[in-house]
C-alpha cells in the first residue's frame, strides 16, 4: 500500500467511527460484559486487577527507589572512607616551613 491509500483508509475509518458514535450506537459506550451492570462478579475481578497491576507497578517502583537510595548511601559511605584516608594522609604528613 502507499501513502495515499494508507490515509484513504484511516480517512475512512475515522469517519466510520465518528458516524456511529454520532448516530447513537450505545453498543460503543461501554463492553457487552458491564453495559448496564451495577455489580456483578466480572466487575469485581476486574475493580481486582486494577488493583492488582498497581501492586505490581508499585513494588517495582519501589524496589527502584531502594536500589538507588543504597547506592546513594554506599557512595557516600566510600567518598566518607576516602575523606578520612587522605585526612589521615595529610595529618601525618611532616610539616616543611
Amino acid at each position: 500500500m502507499n501513502t495515499r491509500t494508507t490515509r484513504i483508509w484511516a480517512f475512512r475509518r475515522t469517519i466510520m467511527t465518528a458516524a456511529a458514535v454520532l448516530l447513537g450506537s450505545s453498543s460503543l459506550l461501554a463492553c457487552p460484559v458491564c453495559f448496564g451492570a451495577e455489580e456483578t462478579p466480572m466487575i469485581d475481578g476486574a475493580k481486582l486487577g486494577v488493583l492488582v497491576m498497581l501492586a505490581v507497578t508499585l513494588a517495582v517502583q519501589g524496589g527502584f527507589v531502594g536500589f538507588f537510595l543504597y547506592l546513594r548511601k554506599r557512595a557516600k559511605r566510600i567518598a566518607d572512607v576516602e575523606l578520612d584516608a587522605e585526612w589521615s594522609e595529610l595529618q601525618g604528613a611532616p610539616r616543611t616551613s
